[in-house]
């Protein structure tokens, strides 16, 4: 054991030597980080052997790994955390993310994939009551219907991301998680491929996530969301009936804002039924009426470019998409991809073409506000559903055009509020 302990922490320090050089540090600095990684990794040894994890497993999955520092989300030296977020759903502008011409294309091959396995997305609709085209929207966004590839080994992601990511706790327990996936043979350390932050297979799941969700509907005794498009189908309908999916209930509607309601009333803190949003004058683009029969459900304003651009009423099953992939963006693209593959057409509001703040910006707006008492409980650097909210409020309690939209205007206004010239 102590023999095997010392051979990996010696590998994995000769091999991140590389890793030092990329950070631009001295030759001291460089094997200073080196040994820090090894210490890092002989540090998880004790939680994946409580995992079931053999050391053999464990050496053969970190033999030769680097951390690998072109990922998104980490917190590298003379960087602030806000400086390295990389996700694209958080540094596109909306109307980048929610690009009409790629939903076109997959809304087109959404249908295609469907008519392909109509009878195994029928019999999962049935079992796990989850809507065939929110899993046709789903599939679109994580794969391209087959055509995503996974770039990534998995360990050497999860590893990065526990040493020297933004979320490390999250990660090292997503870690060992991996590396018992290894020990049960699930995965290979050929076949482990993820994305930049260790997701895997054809629903892009994370280890934790497989063991809690990974579902056999083919029959055949395996949990495949690799190879087996009906596993891989009915696991992340799994998923979303343990989140809380309602068959029959639609993620939103597209809706026009009376003159009397803003932006500023965004996010479930402010959500209310369907009926009460009909009586403030909230109505359906397009002239359609809200189904009777869902006006007692609970709905909340989204507006992912605040005023610049369409606006929804969202419900609770927009929120078991957004726990899918905590991202607003990442959800209305879902649901919107479904409703086309099912037959609708475009966003009925166009985009008013809002480009992207720099993050030192928005970092700057969102401690304004938290200083002046707005509701921010996190710095991030995000443009999320409560940061156009409170944006929108200031805007509104200051007398600036109400858009809930990190701008000059209100950048301006804040720092004048703190007496910065």
């Amino acid at each position: 054991m102590r023999i095997r302990a010392r051979s990996i922490a010696l590998a994995v320090a000769m091999s991140t030597a590389i890793m030092g050089m990329n950070l631009g540090a001295s030759g001291a600095a460089r094997a200073q980080s080196s040994q820090e990684f090894a210490k890092f990794v002989e540090g998880v040894w004790p939680e994946a052997q409580a995992a079931g994890v053999s050391r053999l497993t464990f050496d053969r999955a970190f033999k030769g790994v680097t951390p690998d520092l072109t990922i998104p989300d980490l917190v590298l030296p003379g960087r602030m955390p806000t400086q390295v977020l990389g996700q694209a759903e958080f540094v596109k502008p909306p109307q980048d993310y929610l690009d009409r011409g790629l939903l076109g294309r997959l809304a087109l091959g959404g249908k295609g994939f469907m008519a392909k396995y109509q009878p195994w997305v029928e019999k999962i609709e049935r079992e796990l009551g989850v809507d065939r085209y929110i899993l046709m929207g789903i599939w679109g966004r994580e794969t391209a219907y087959g055509g995503g590839k996974l770039p990534h080994y998995g360990i050497r992601v999860l590893a990065t991301q526990a040493w020297i990511g933004r979320r490390k706790e999250m990660f090292r327990g997503e870690l060992v998680m991996g590396l018992k996936m290894l020990e049960d043979r699930i995965v290979t350390v050929e076949t482990m491929r993820s994305s930049w932050a260790g997701a895997q297979g054809l629903p892009q799941f994370m280890p934790s996530d497989f063991y809690k969700h990974a579902y056999d509907i083919d029959g055949d005794g395996r949990k495949d969301i690799w190879n087996s498009v009906p596993d891989a189908l009915a696991s992340a309908a799994h998923q979303l009936k343990s989140k809380g999916w309602r068959l029959g209930v639609p993620w939103g509607f597209e809706i026009a804002l009376p003159a009397k309601v803003d932006c500023a009333f965004e996010g479930p803190d402010d959500e209310r039924p369907l009926a009460e949003w009909i009586k403030l004058g909230v109505t359906r683009v397009g002239g359609q009426a809200f189904p009777e029969k869902l006006l007692t459900e609970t709905a909340y304003l989204m507006s992912p470019g605040g005023s610049h651009g369409p606006m929804f009423l969202v419900t609770e099953n927009f929120k078991v998409i957004r726990a899918y992939n905590t991202s607003d963006l990442y959800a209305v693209f879902v649901g919107h991809l479904a409703d086309r593959i099912a037959g609708a057409g475009d966003f009925a509001t166009p985009w008013k073409g809002i480009g992207q703040s720099p993050t030192h910006e928005i970092v700057e707006i969102q401690e304004r506000l938290k200083a002046q008492g707005s509701a921010i409980s996190i710095v991030d650097g995000k443009i999320g559903s409560n940061t156009r909210r409170q944006i929108g409020l200031f805007q509104r309690a200051n007398g600036i055009a109400v858009d809930c939209w990190p701008g000059p205007a209100t950048l301006a206004k804040l720092r004048q509020a703190a007496g910065v010239k």
